[in-house]
């Protein structure tokens, strides 16, 4: 349940003109498309059911009933929507407390390093593969995206590792791809420690762990689903070392970038 307290919920309330039993410009139906939509959770569901059933209150159940991310995630799309359902006699723009309340809400993601899982390659496949293992996150599903996950770390690796020129033929595995970029970085000095090769090596073993639960404990298969919270730790292990790659690759780019040509210094 999200921890609204009572001075957050007014705000959030005379913001969205619930006194009414409305919520801004809603509809029945637009409200349930809408809720579904940001959220994958079903507005009209019995346990939304409080008092009347009205908007307004099918909404404060919302917010006792789900996490603070899953709240402030719809929270912050009615407020990247507000000029198309806030009503024609509300002239206002969302104010600044509301949406200090939506941040809020939202710093406690389940997976805070989950919009590292970006494409790195101009590939729209790829690309609508990052959206839909970020968006298990945002639904709260992360057993459901597990397999997702597997297939946008091997296109991940490929791109580094195609990048160094490291071989990334069909059959090597994700554990291989990421074993052969971690001894690329420590042959060119991109690994300054010993402790953090030997974290990063750790991991080549926990990915060789993932494509088995690839295989055998996600939807990749007719498999019985890992639970969730062992989905949302292989979350945040995963998306935390795509982080520090990404740093560490923005590293070597300004190394790259600032490194004299062979042209400088030669009087002309």
């Amino acid at each position: 349940m999200s921890n609204l307290t009572r001075s957050e919920k007014r705000k959030l309330e005379r913001m969205l003109g619930m006194a009414s039993g409305y919520v801004i410009d809603f509809s029945n139906r637009t409200l349930e498309e809408f809720v579904l939509e940001s959220t994958g959770k079903e507005i009209y569901d019995e346990k939304y059911e409080l008092n009347s059933g009205s908007k307004a209150n099918r909404m404060r159940a919302f917010w006792d009933i789900e996490s603070n991310y899953v709240v402030g995630k719809l929270l912050g799309d009615i407020f990247d929507e507000w000029d198309e359902y806030k009503g024609y006699n509300n002239t206002e723009t969302p104010s600044e407390e509301c949406l200090k309340i939506v941040q809020r809400l939202k710093l406690s993601a389940p997976v805070p390093d989950i919009d590292a899982v970006v494409a790195n390659s101009e590939d729209k496949d790829f690309e609508s593969l990052a959206k839909a293992v970020r968006d298990s996150i945002d639904r709260n599903e992360p057993e459901a995206g597990l397999d997702r996950l597997h297939t946008f770390l091997v296109k991940y690796f490929r791109v580094l590792c195609e990048k160094y020129g490291i071989d990334t033929n069909q059959k090597k595995p994700l554990h291989g791809l990421v074993g052969e970029y971690i001894k690329k970085m420590k042959a060119i000095g991109a690994i300054e420690s010993e402790m953090t090769e030997r974290i990063l090596k750790s991991s080549i073993a926990n990915m060789e762990a993932f494509n088995h639960v690839r295989n055998k404990q996600s939807f990749a298969h007719d498999n019985n689903i890992l639970k969730y919270t062992e989905a949302m730790l292989i979350f945040g292990h995963v998306t935390s070392s795509i982080r520090f790659i990404e740093e560490l690759e923005n590293s070597q780019k300004k190394l790259v970038e600032t490194k004299p040509t062979e042209w400088e210094g030669i009087p002309f």
